[in-house]
């Protein structure tokens, strides 16, 4: 896989976690297709609507992404796998999650069409290449 198509997709999915980004519904919707489909790691599910309501109302945490992955399904569609650890500013509770998005190739730029979050324990150390 080419190093910059690993670079781009990682960027986007920082980007998606960078604090001004989720509080803009144009930069939100930019990056989510319009069929956009979450399954969150608190159990529901979001469309990309739901998404650009609620996102910019939740609270902001530091998130730092370990163990990037991309692995090519086909010229235009991508899936990116990673484990997030969240903390609190005084770093006391940290949250981690395993995570993969689907990126898709759509009218000349890469949004994501699929996301899921799943809450892990702190053991979850590494992601196995798949």
């Amino acid at each position: 896989m080419e190093s910059s198509l690993y670079r781009q997709i990682n960027k986007l999915e920082g980007r998606l976690l960078q604090p001004e980004i989720r509080r803009s519904r144009e930069e939100i919707s930019m990056l989510l297709a319009d069929d956009f489909v979450e399954f969150g790691s608190s159990g529901y599910t979001y469309d990309k609507l739901q998404v650009i309501e609620e996102l910019p109302h939740s609270p902001s945490v530091p998130v730092i992404i370990e163990d990037f992955q991309v692995k090519v399904l086909s010229p235009y569609v991508v899936l990116a796998t990673y484990r997030t650890v969240k903390t609190n500013e005084s770093r006391e509770e940290m949250r981690n999650s395993l995570r993969s998005s689907i990126w898709k190739f759509i009218d000349g730029r890469w949004q994501m069409v699929f996301h899921q979050g799943t809450r892990t324990s702190d053991s979850c150390k590494k992601l196995r290449n798949y």
